[in-house]
């Protein structure tokens, strides 16, 4: 008995790679990262898209993910705990790093909390390569509420994956 080929499976693949190439930020429906993954029942499944300012024109930024965490995320009650933050920011500064086409990993990551971030409101987190050297990626990101002001900011150092 041979056995056929999943068809459901093989369109899902092939949907996943179409959409990754439109979307950079796009890593698949099996992904399982805490922070993009749709396959994490636990996780952030934050997604991102080419960043815009608020009248659709051009920003600075490269990527950016709207966001409303719940309470399964605070520290200290009606605020994102700070881990959950370093996270956001990582993430963004990853996505930023792949909208450019390259994959690369955190090497070093320093966050600047500057007010708390309330849970079970409305953020926007944003990322961007600020300069490339080889396989070095240095990064930028931050985190804001709904009236624009920047709640937490980071700067990081990542560094391509070698294939």
């Amino acid at each position: 008995m041979s056995e056929e080929p999943d068809a459901t499976a093989e369109s899902s693949a092939t949907q996943d790679k179409a959409r990754a190439t439109q979307e950079p930020q796009f890593h698949g429906a099996g992904n399982r990262c805490f922070g993009c993954g749709p396959g994490n029942e636990v996780g952030l499944r934050l997604e991102f898209s080419k960043a815009r300012g608020a009248e659709g024109e051009e920003s600075p930024w490269a990527v950016a993910a709207e966001a409303t965490l719940s309470d399964r995320y605070e520290g200290p009650p009606g605020y994102l705990h700070g881990g959950i933050i370093a996270t956001l920011l990582d993430e963004a500064m990853s996505k930023a790093n792949r909208a450019q086409g390259v994959t690369a990993m955190t090497r070093q990551m320093e966050v600047n909390y500057l007010r708390p971030v309330p849970s079970g409101c409305p953020i926007r987190v944003e990322g961007r390569v600020v300069r490339s050297e080889g396989r070095k990626h240095w990064t930028e990101a931050r985190i804001q509420d709904a009236d624009g002001a920047t709640l937490a900011q980071a700067a990081g150092l990542f560094l391509a994956i070698r294939r």
